[in-house]
């Protein structure tokens, strides 16, 4: 197989019994045809709601039942991805559209973020398989405990993890627990399930499939607007391309299925790496086979690869504030055009229907198109753009997609089969989804919550609660200080802290210490099955809470009580504080991080302002090996406390963490979405 030619050869299945499926993306029904004919073992997409990816065309039911239908016939499985983050007024759809899949295009399994979904799978009889996502954030072995107790199937594993830290959590997992891990695809700089920096900048929420990528846009050093003219693009990633140690991943016990990233992207680019990777899993050892391997991800159209956190001896940072981080394989420049508009002479031939980018998303004069007809290497190809959008000379343009003869033919066949199948009829649930009474407002404190146990500007308010981030230095407060603390645990916990964490929890929990808010659901493995009267376990902002029946799993885990996702607007508060069965909190004010990453910084510096072509300010910190980037304005809705405790409201939380002195504050509000709508 060569695509620079556009030759494509079908190569047979060569799967062996306990070997992890691939799993292959599809945006669309050519993607999907593509992953078939490449030899897919499973294949994951969205419907037109609640996925993560809802630029993605995604799919109805009803061709949903179809595609079903041949992939079975093909002893393929279909995974539908509900990951979104669930509004308060979306329980209902979300409910029909599981009842719907249950009953009528009864997939292999569901990949999940949300809690809500766990109580609704349930509740609509989905036998399925479900799949916890990146989304939901499991990071560690202690959280994998008690997952099938909820009825987890599979956790997908984070990209930050190295070989030994999955090798370790395949090794404490249980038995009925599958893992799967991202071999191949698009990296973020932050981790999934902990970034709102869309979000936090205008509504478009990642956990809610609208990400607007600020993290690979330009950022300038400093605080003065004199540096705009060196920035850089110092969170944008190349792909995760494990290709040449994929097969280290056969060690991992109970690892079940390697996933390539990309409901985005074409069928030339699933066609490719799903059959490069088919070739490493089965054929690895030969030397011609994994060459074959790597010369087609070379042409798939992805970005640049990188190994990242994979092999912990050799760690390569995956951001290039330099280097080319834009996806699709690099064609030529823009030329201007004596004759009037600009041109390209392609560093290879194009093919009718190949389709270009001009320049890259955040450049004033991006643009896409589709080639009319074959164009040799170094030809001569009219680039139509609209005026407004003139490229300057230089401008990179890019292959995004191709559609070459031999793999429309193999679509072709494949497309056939399918319509073959007749069209399945979809019918609208009735059924209600059983909601509980919801809970009385009751008197709870405040909480004041800082990172270190003598910092902080003056005393508590009156009738408040002092909130430490879990910390060495946190956790060796005087006992007698315990029953008036509240212990914030961080959003993540990566194995190789996970070994003192659990030990400083021991420890509180031993000394008497029952006051904590877990920032993740899965946090609550680290404390006993069955509570003492006394014990206070609070599900924290980071949990990403947002609707009545994620909160009926947090109660079902024994949490006592549960902040509300700080994403939600106004509205989406005040309608989760009245139907909660259990008492709410939310935070008021204070630094809340647009994003935390492990990858850490490449050409920045902890406490050093950098800022946006916009003259947002940001700075970055290390909290325990965990970056954390910050605006440089505080979360701020204190002016709309009453209107909170109105609504149900039963405590609120104040995050006291000073920015450097480097950066100063911006005079610019604060309400993150409460006055928008969460896209």
């Amino acid at each position: 197989m060569c695509a620079g030619t556009g030759t494509i050869t079908a190569i047979g299945l060569f799967m062996t019994i306990d070997a992890p499926e691939i799993l292959a993306p599809a945006g669309d029904e050519d993607c999907f045809l593509a992953a078939l004919a490449a030899g897919a073992d499973a294949v994951y997409l969205g419907l037109k709601h609640f996925s993560a990816r809802m630029e993605a065309e995604n799919f109805g039911i009803g061709q949903l039942a179809r595609m079903l239908e041949l992939a079975h016939a093909h002893n393929r499985r279909i995974y539908v991805a509900i990951n979104s983050l669930i509004k308060p007024g979306e329980i209902e759809s979300a409910w029909r559209l599981t009842c719907r899949l249950v009953a009528q295009a009864p997939v292999d399994g569901l990949i999940i973020q949300d809690p809500a979904m766990l109580v609704i799978a349930r509740q609509a009889g989905f036998t399925g398989h479900i799949a916890l996502s990146t989304l939901a954030n499991v990071c560690n072995a202690t959280e994998l405990a008690r997952l099938a107790a909820l009825g987890v199937n599979r956790v997908i594993l984070p990209r930050e993890l190295d070989i030994d830290e999955m090798r370790q959590l395949g090794e404490a997992c249980p038995q009925d627990l599958e893992l799967e891990c991202f071999v191949h695809g698009a990296l973020c700089y932050c981790v999934s399930g902990r970034c709102y920096w869309s979000s936090y900048m205008g509504g478009r929420s990642g956990l809610r499939g609208r990400c607007a990528q600020p993290c690979r846009r330009l950022y300038a050093r400093g605080a003065s607007k004199k540096g705009q003219g060196s920035a850089k693009r110092y969170f944008a990633c190349q792909d995760l391309q494990l290709a040449g140690v994929a097969r280290a991943l056969l060690s991992v016990p109970h690892l079940a299925s390697w996933k390539i990233e990309g409901r985005k992207k074409g069928p030339h680019y699933v066609f490719h790496t799903v059959t490069a990777y088919r070739m490493l899993r089965d054929l690895g050892e030969d030397a011609s086979a994994r060459g074959a391997a790597l010369s087609l991800l070379e042409v798939a159209l992805g970005r640049p690869g990188v190994r990242a956190r994979f092999l912990p001896q050799n760690f390569r940072q995956p951001m290039a504030p330099d280097g080319q981080t834009s996806s699709g394989r690099l064609a030529g420049v823009v030329r201007p055009n004596p004759a009037g508009g600009c041109v390209l002479k392609p560093h290879f031939q194009l093919l009718p229907q190949d389709y270009l980018r001009i320049g890259v998303e955040d450049e004033r004069w991006h643009a896409t198109m589709s080639v009319g007809q074959v164009v040799p290497k170094g030809g001569t190809l009219a680039l139509k753009i609209p005026r407004h959008k003139t490229p300057p000379a230089g401008t990179r343009v890019f292959l995004i997609d191709r559609r070459e003869p031999e793999l429309r033919k193999l679509i072709g066949e494949w497309r056939q089969k399918l319509e073959k199948i007749p069209p399945i009829h979809v019918r609208d649930v009735d059924v209600k989804f059983r909601m509980p009474k919801p809970a009385q407002p009751c008197a709870r404190p405040d909480m004041v919550v800082r990172r270190n146990p003598v910092g902080g500007r003056g005393a508590l308010p009156r009738g408040s609660m002092a909130g430490l981030w879990l910390s060495a230095r946190s956790a060796a407060i005087s006992r007698t200080l315990y029953a008036r603390t509240a212990f914030w645990l961080p959003p993540v916990v990566w194995p190789e802290g996970e070994k003192g964490f659990s030990k400083m929890l021991h420890d509180l929990w031993r000394g008497g210490a029952r006051h904590f808010v877990l920032n993740s659901p899965w946090q609550r493995a680290f404390f006993p099955d069955r509570l003492p009267e006394d014990a206070d376990l609070v599900a924290g902002p980071f949990c990403n809470l947002a609707n009545a029946a994620a909160i009926i799993q947090m109660a079902a885990m024994d949490f006592s009580a549960a902040f509300a996702s700080p994403e939600l607007s106004g509205d989406d508060m005040r309608e989760l504080a009245a139907s909660s069965p259990i008492p709410m909190g939310a935070v008021l004010y204070g630094a809340w991080p647009v994003g935390l990453s492990r990858f850490g910084l490449l050409g920045l510096n902890v406490d050093e302002p950098f800022q946006s072509p916009r003259n947002e300010l940001f700075y970055a910190r290390n909290h325990s090996g965990t970056y954390w980037i910050y605006p440089g304005w505080k979360l701020d809705i204190r002016a709309m406390r009453q209107e909170l405790q109105a609504a149900g409201f039963s405590f609120f939380a104040i995050l006291d963490e000073q920015a450097p002195r480097s950066v100063p504050e911006k005079a610019r509000p604060g309400l993150f979405n409460w006055e928008g709508r969460l896209l």
